[in-house]
């Protein structure tokens, strides 16, 4: 007996000094879009070089931040992004880092959801945010149509980072516990696919024929080696210009600047025993004990 599967619906828009999901309401989908989902700083931008080396082969010209669009960001206008949208005649992979139901879904794509512990996250985005230049702050801050407050500068230490975005979920960008939780309640739909930053981490060959399997793209073994390579940190923080929004023309430093460190764990020199608890707590009251425990390892709750 065939089970009814219930798509998920649009039920508000999520506007602020970074987003307008309203692009989303007048996207044309194709059948076989693919739309790479995170909270941010978790590896959106490496899943998305994996896609183009899976989809297009290796290229070391490649513009790869030019090819996969953040559709949601309210920069450019919308009316400028979605023609930049419909205009590839290749196969689509597109950006958001929106919760599920301030998103239009298309039964007919396929959505790769990748998760990280929410302390790396946050020693990624202080790196982020400490680096912006003026360029940045202009262009979210400044372009006609924000709605709510803009983007102030960044806490004066990650520590202090570390309180303040975890009193104010997600202070100062946007919340963090809805875009997991909203994700993880449609995670068993056949075109969902899950990841995990500490996955691809321990086992980045494992986890892009995974995702091949799930885009169903076939491997051309003798470009594989190449493939791995152009996907490797050391490959990406070399060419940065190429997978960074703007070549990281937002970033004092650069591109290099913005593909940083690539690794997990540099909280653990600061936080302390009873913040790491609180935080993990607070994890499990937000998302339950399943899905707290796949953020913080990867690993299904045994």
């Amino acid at each position: 007996m065939t089970h009814a599967v219930f798509w998920p619906q649009k039920t508000r828009e999520f506007q602020n000094h970074h987003f307008d999901s309203t692009i989303w309401n007048d996207l044309k989908f194709r059948d076989d879009d693919i739309v790479i989902a995170t909270w941010a700083k978790s590896g959106t931008t490496w899943t998305q070089q994996i896609i183009a080396q899976l989809l297009f082969g290796p290229d070391k010209d490649r513009a790869v931040a030019e090819m996969s669009p953040w559709l949601d960001i309210r920069v450019p206008p919308k009316a400028v992004k979605l023609l930049a949208v419909e205009a590839p005649t290749h196969r689509r992979f597109l950006k958001t880092h929106l919760p599920v139901d301030a998103l239009v879904f298309s039964p007919k794509a396929k959505y790769i959801y990748i998760g990280r512990d929410a302390r790396d996250v946050v020693w990624s985005l202080y790196n982020h945010h400490v680096n912006a230049n003026q360029t940045w702050y202009a262009a979210l801050n400044d372009t006609p149509g924000r709605i709510g407050p803009p983007i102030g500068s960044p806490a004066a230490t990650v520590q202090q980072c570390w309180r303040e975005w975890l009193d104010g979920d997600g202070h100062p960008f946007w919340p963090f516990w809805e875009n997991v939780r909203t994700w993880w309640e449609i995670r068993h739909l056949p075109n969902v696919m899950f990841i995990h930053f500490a996955e691809m981490k321990r086992d980045m060959e494992g986890q892009m024929r995974r995702i091949a399997a799930f885009i169903s793209a076939p491997i051309d073994e003798s470009k594989w080696p190449e493939m791995v390579e152009r996907c490797s940190f050391e490959w990406m923080k070399k060419n940065a210009t190429k997978s960074t929004p703007l070549g990281g023309a937002f970033w004092d430093g650069g591109a290099e600047t913005f593909v940083h460190k690539g690794v997990n764990g540099r909280w653990k020199d600061t936080l302390g025993a009873e913040e790491c608890a609180e935080y993990e707590a607070r994890a499990v009251q937000e998302l339950g004990p399943e899905c707290a425990h796949w953020l913080k390892t990867g690993e299904a709750l045994s």
